[in-house]
């Protein structure tokens, strides 16, 4: 039942607005639309005007948390650096030392 509902709105031509047009002035009077419009402005200017006050105190609230986030990605990129560094060294040792073996093997077989 409210799928259909929603279809139908989906659905809205010109005709079909026209005639929700039509019986929202015979309802309500067309003397009392210009006073529901504003009132229908001000209540969604409200919703947004709280809307932003939600997400103004939830970027309030979770600065520091981020600031915590930042602060921690950075320690823990500053530890892979340093342990990438170190894998580095020993991959040049290990190679420096590889070589010198090899050079020694071939200069006892000559």
């Amino acid at each position: 039942m409210i799928c259909s509902v929603f279809l139908f709105l989906d659905s809205l031509g010109g005709g079909e607005v026209m005639v929700v047009v039509m019986v929202i002035i015979m309802f309500f009077g067309s003397d009392k639309l210009p006073g529901i419009a504003k009132a229908l402005g001000k209540g969604i200017r409200e919703i947004n005007d709280v809307k932003a006050q939600i997400q103004t105190e939830i970027e309030k609230n979770t600065s520091g948390l981020q600031s915590e986030i930042k602060k921690h990605t950075s320690e823990i990129q500053s530890e892979i650096e340093k342990a990438g560094e170190g894998m580095k060294r020993q991959i040049n040792e290990a190679s420096t030392t590889v070589k010198e073996e090899g050079k020694r093997i071939e200069d006892t077989m000559k």
